[in-house]
């Protein structure tokens, strides 16, 4: 029996939906080690956030509170989680884990802070994994490789796991119906070193558009949109409460800010809807996308690769069949 610990992601004092992904593989991976799951939430003002994570199921939600805690330096963070894993308040390197398993999603932060935890930890790391495999009481894990055009199948062999999970590829965890206990977990202090690193500022977009990995309706624009991007596509997006992506293309032409590049090299998405305006569908962008439960593509290249994975394809002069889609939704809604 081991049990698995889940290392949520809060902003703002809110828990963030990428931390629910990591809770559905942490739910398959517990019942396979015949243990349980506990959430850690690490931050500031996490009220709501630990409310939120105790009806996810778990044993039970630990936070480690602090206001040095406030804003994310990964230095300040890794002494708490590493000592969270071994259910001490110190993370003495020879004390051993309370926990045979440590996730959370592969965002910005998890790939920030994760790797960091699993060398405080000596443990290995299985990175973006996609898919869970049980072999007997053996965890494997599946993960893309080449734009997702291959996938490998990994296991790690140190008494701790340290795994990062691909949100698009685990469905977000339902409430459980059930409230579970909330401990408080002492926060460590940072090392010498720690203490020299500097939280200088976060630069964030504001949008009111939902966030782009967290949205349900995405509606992304490829180079062939020109100046005209925004024109032809917040239309779109506004009339479905939709974010908006772009194409790698798009983004390198100076159409689209980079903060909006779905692909390889930009944000993963696994939206319920996503269209594709103008994309041709090179692999990379593929990679960012393709999990999406419903693809529609919009282009006037009838042999276009985004075609190939498109649930419905509209072979069309997208400046003419957007402005017309939309006044079509807006008169089917009225």
């Amino acid at each position: 029996m081991a049990d698995v610990l889940v290392v949520a992601e809060a902003a703002d004092g809110k828990l963030k939906k990428t931390t629910h992904s990591a809770v559905t593989f942490a739910r398959q991976a517990a019942a396979a080690l015949g243990g349980t799951f506990s959430i850690l939430v690490i931050g500031d003002a996490l009220g709501e956030a630990a409310a939120e994570a105790a009806t996810l199921g778990a044993a039970k939600v630990l936070v480690a509170q602090a206001s040095s805690l406030k804003d994310y330096v990964a230095e300040r963070y890794v002494p708490t989680v590493a000592a969270a894993a071994k259910g001490t308040a110190n993370a003495d390197p020879r004390t051993p884990a309370t926990y045979a398993v440590v996730v959370g999603t592969a965002s910005a932060y998890g790939k920030d802070l994760l790797p960091r935890v699993a060398a405080r930890l000596s443990a290995g790391f299985a990175s973006d994994i996609s898919e869970l495999l049980v072999d007997g009481n053996k965890l494997k894990y599946k993960r893309p490789m080449y734009a997702g055009n291959a996938y490998g199948i990994c296991t790690v062999s140190t008494p701790v796991q340290v795994v990062s999970v691909r949100q698009s590829a685990f469905a977000a965890a339902e409430p459980a119906g059930s409230k579970s206990p909330i401990e408080q977990v002492a926060v460590v202090p940072p090392s010498a070193a720690a203490e020299r690193v500097e939280f200088v500022s976060f630069d964030q977009v504001k949008s009111e558009r939902p966030e782009l990995t967290e949205a349900k309706v995405v509606v992304s624009g490829g180079r062939a949109l020109k100046e005209r991007f925004n024109e032809i596509l917040d239309p779109l997006a506004d009339v479905l409460g939709a974010a908006v992506g772009a194409s790698r293309a798009a983004c390198d032409a100076g159409y689209a800010a980079s903060d909006l590049q779905v692909g390889q090299t930009g944000k993963v998405v696994a939206p319920s809807l996503y269209i594709a305006v103008g994309i041709s569908g090179a692999i990379q962008h593929l990679a960012g996308m393709k999990g999406s439960k419903v693809i529609v593509a919009i282009n006037k290249d009838a042999d276009a690769p985004i075609f190939q994975v498109a649930d419905y394809g509209l072979v069309a002069d997208l400046f003419t069949t957007v402005p017309e889609l939309v006044k079509q939704i807006q008169a089917a809604r009225s």
